[in-house]
């Protein structure tokens, strides 16, 4: 059972940046793969960003590519969320996943772990 812990969640205004942490309590192995979701209020949960542990391979949601940054360490086995110009419909709690099979994917039933998740909310 691999436990996802996130941090770095919190309040800020638009514009601002923030950086989320998700760490994995074992290695992450080369074919797995990690993302970060969002849900708010009243909406389902949104895949924003994807990475694959073996190379650089990453996807974003239009909402925010350009804005935020997936990326991993893979010494701490962890991985991040920069998220740069933010926006009030950033507003959610944010959940990082592990899927443990090979593929990027966008469907949220597709992972295995997940965190247990950090608010963001952003102020106009």
């Amino acid at each position: 059972q691999v436990q996802l812990v996130e941090s770095g969640g919190g309040l800020v205004q638009a514009g601002d940046s923030l950086r989320l942490s998700c760490a994995a309590s074992e290695r992450i192995r080369y074919t797995w793969r990690m993302g970060w979701f969002r849900q708010a209020p009243g909406k389902e949960r949104e895949n924003v960003a994807g990475i694959d542990w073996s190379g650089s391979d990453t996807i974003y949601s239009d909402s925010v590519r350009g804005r935020f940054t997936i990326s991993r360490d893979n010494a701490k086995n962890t991985v991040y969320l920069q998220m740069n110009s933010l926006k009030p419909e950033d507003t959610a709690v944010y959940y990082c996943a592990l899927r443990t099979r090979p593929g990027i994917t966008t469907q949220y039933k597709e992972y295995d772990y997940w965190g247990q998740g950090t608010q963001v909310t952003v102020s106009s």
